[in-house]
């Protein structure tokens, strides 16, 4: 039975990434800042912050998913730091570092030299967010001592949407299904995520899901 750490688990996707851990047989341990928040019950809930989580806390998991989110124009940085600290308490371990990533970061074109947040159709309101978020995810392509893997979502990420159970999976470039569409909802991110620590097929890379 693997063992499963889901950090910042008491948030929207945090709490679908338990659920689905869970459904799977997986022994799985949720990291919540706060006694009072919330977790799917079969869990183990351990009230620790992020930022004091150590290589003792973590040891003897095999996978470790960051469900770290931040919104506000003071709190978005810590996308990377927070990024960072898992993998320096990971550092040189076998246990992988599996991370909920953002769009906006995705190429437009062959050459890569292009993301969609560098688009003018991308809306100005999520650019602070996306930069932020494509910052971390630069700093972890640096990180060749840890097993990672950045998982980005369709361009809508939809919280409420409905758990289908399918999804297309891609690598480096936004992508769209035949419908012409870029949306996956959370309920269908969590499947591809927890599918991915079973078939393991993109240690130290980055790739993309969207829904049918």
């Amino acid at each position: 039975m693997k063992k499963v750490a889901i950090v910042c688990a008491a948030g929207k996707e945090g709490r679908l990434l338990v659920a689905e851990a869970l459904s799977r047989g997986y022994e799985v341990t949720g990291f919540v800042r706060k006694a009072e928040d919330e977790i799917p019950a079969g869990a183990k809930k351990v009230v620790r912050d992020l930022f004091d989580l150590t290589r003792e806390d973590l040891a003897g998991y095999d996978v470790v998913i960051d469900a770290f989110g931040a919104w506000t124009p003071e709190t978005l940085p810590l996308h990377k730091t927070s990024l960072m600290h898992l993998c320096d308490v990971l550092s040189g371990t076998d246990i992988r570092l599996l991370v909920v990533g953002g769009a906006g970061s995705l190429y437009v074109n062959p050459e890569h030299t292009l993301q969609v947040m560098q688009l003018g159709s991308f809306p100005e309101v999520f650019k602070p967010l996306a930069s932020n978020m494509g910052a971390a995810l630069d700093e972890l392509r640096k990180r060749s001592d840890v097993k990672w893997t950045y998982l980005s979502p369709a361009g809508d990420f939809v919280a409420d949407g409905e758990r289908t159970g399918e999804y297309l999976s891609g690598g480096e470039e936004y992508f769209v299904n035949d419908k012409g569409e870029s949306r996956i909802s959370y309920a269908d991110y969590a499947i591809a995520m927890i599918d991915e620590i079973e078939n393991a097929n993109n240690i130290q890379k980055r790739f993309s899901v969207i829904g049918k």
